[in-house]
């Protein structure tokens, strides 16, 4: 039996709620089709945005949306999506699948579809393809509230009132797709771009973001903030990272959503697995600049990344969603809780019908992915406590991918319970657990689990293969809680204390 420590009264950090955040491109179909069908769709929307898919998301409680790429945000200009709809400009997505892209969802349609989804928003600039004035305008069309150019053509637009920017990311990916620049130089022209990212509202500042590193790339870390603070200050509130788990550690051949074998299982979780080294390694960084943590570590891309669905177009990267999805879920959402000092923001690539999606849509269809039930079970975490918690664990799996069997985390929420979220990464092995509460009598205890086979996913046909039920066997004695976790499962208990 695994020994499970759990001390409710030794609290490690915040759990901010963007650290369940989310990532919205035009790429594919997660904006046309996906988010936003238009106002005159046959499919039931508000303002062109789907019913269905924002109800599916305000239920898991979407904290914050990053929108409009990814890549795609350094050769998007944004005046091209203002205005009159039929006066827009169109242009062709080269970043994916070649398409027009015909801007139809802009700024004001952002701002929409967060207003309906009551979550915050994070806007990323054009850096590798865009102008200073371009940036600073586009921060002065959304925020100023007054008489300015960029505030009447708003107003003319039809929003008089500004909208509130919660978070703006400087460029993306500007060490490769975003410009394939070098580190010091990315970090000038942060500092360029950032001074004309105005906080025209003091009461509602915003959270300045600038580009971080791609997986193990310290080099860039390094440097970047080296060039950033070398007048002792780093004018940044946050710095991204990104980071997906490929199956077969191949680019070229990412193996398939959802044909796979028990090694493959193991390999793809071995690797989701190094996103911990990767917190500890930048966080040791950010640390020598940054030793109060004031700057968040925005892990803005992050997910498991396959091989398109067989007969899809490739630049629109539809791919299937598994048990094996919900693990990755998992364990990356455990990671974020326990490095939550450092970790204070990560959006999931990406929110509808591209890469490890919550939500798949095919016309009118709408169907809830296992990654979707691994977020509205860990929900729960959302603005509570880290609490310090200390799982015991032995190591499974094939080979050379071996991996701990559990992950877990423990928090307190603002309603004063207790929530413990893990996964059994083993395939065919159960666990029992004794769990032990320091100084801590536990009145009752309600369990919800997401479990099924490696390759289980939910289909247009079968939208319930893949779902949550309730999790019963729980023995509670005094301080002491004992469970079995079955495999192959994201598990999350409520305990009353």
């Amino acid at each position: 039996m695994a020994k499970y420590f759990i001390n409710p009264k030794v609290q490690k950090g915040h759990i901010n709620p963007e650290i369940q955040g989310h990532f919205s491109e035009h790429l594919g179909r997660c904006i046309y089709g996906g988010l936003y069908v238009g106002e005159d769709s046959d499919i039931p929307n508000v303002n062109g945005m789907r019913t269905d898919v924002v109800e599916a998301l305000k239920e898991i409680q979407v904290p914050v949306l990053r929108w409009p790429g990814g890549c795609f945000a350094d050769e998007y200009h944004w005046k091209d999506g203002i205005g009159p709809k039929e006066t827009r400009k169109k242009m062709i997505n080269t970043h994916w699948g070649g398409i027009v892209e015909d801007n139809s969802f802009g700024t004001h349609e952002f701002m929409e579809l967060c207003r309906q989804l009551g979550c915050k928003t994070y806007i990323n600039g054009n850096v590798g393809s865009g102008t200073v004035q371009e940036m600073s305008e586009w921060v002065e069309y959304m925020t100023f509230d007054g008489v300015s150019p960029m505030a009447d053509m708003r107003a003319a637009n039809g929003s008089e009132k500004p909208w509130k920017v919660d978070y703006f990311g400087v460029g993306n990916e500007n060490w490769g797709c975003g410009g394939n620049m070098r580190p010091e130089y990315y970090g000038d022209l942060y500092r360029r771009y950032q001074t004309y990212v105005r906080n025209y509202d003091n009461a509602n500042p915003i959270s300045k973001i600038a580009c971080g590193a791609n997986a193990g790339d310290y080099h860039w870390t390094e440097k970047v903030l080296e060039t950033c603070f070398d007048h002792g200050t780093g004018y940044m509130d946050g710095l991204s990272l990104h980071y997906y788990t490929i199956p077969t550690g191949d680019w070229s051949k990412k193996g398939s959503a959802t044909d796979f074998t028990e090694k493959d299982w193991y390999q793809t979780l071995s690797a989701t697995l190094f996103m911990e080294t990767l917190i500890k390694r930048h966080g040791a960084i950010m640390d020598r600049f940054d030793p109060e943590k004031k700057i968040g570590m925005m892990i803005d891309e992050w997910g498991i990344w396959t091989d398109v669905e067989p007969g899809t177009n490739p630049g629109f990267l539809y791919q299937q969603n598994t048990m094996r999805d919900a693990l990755v879920a998992g364990i990356n959402l455990n990671l974020f809780n326990k490095h939550c000092d450092r970790v204070k923001m990560a959006n999931i690539a990406q929110m509808v019908n591209v890469l490890q999606s919550v939500i798949l849509t095919d016309g009118a269809k709408m169907v809830k992915t296992p990654t979707w039930y691994a977020f509205n079970l860990y929900k729960v975490h959302q603005d509570g406590e880290l609490v310090d918690s200390h799982l015991e664990t032995r190591y499974v799996g094939m080979d050379e991918f071996k991996v701990p069997n559990l992950t877990e985390s423990v928090s307190l929420g603002k309603d004063g319970k207790l929530y413990m979220t893990l996964t059994n990464l083993s395939l065919d092995e159960a666990e029992s657990i004794q769990a032990v509460l320091t100084e801590t009598e536990v009145k009752s205890v309600k369990g919800t689990i997401l479990t099924g086979g490696m390759n289980a996913h939910n289909t247009f046909d079968a939208p319930d293969t893949v779902h949550t039920v309730e999790f019963t066997d729980v023995t509670v004695k005094g301080n002491e809680i004992d469970f079995t976790i079955p495999p192959c499962c994201v598990l999350q208990l409520a305990v009353e204390i």
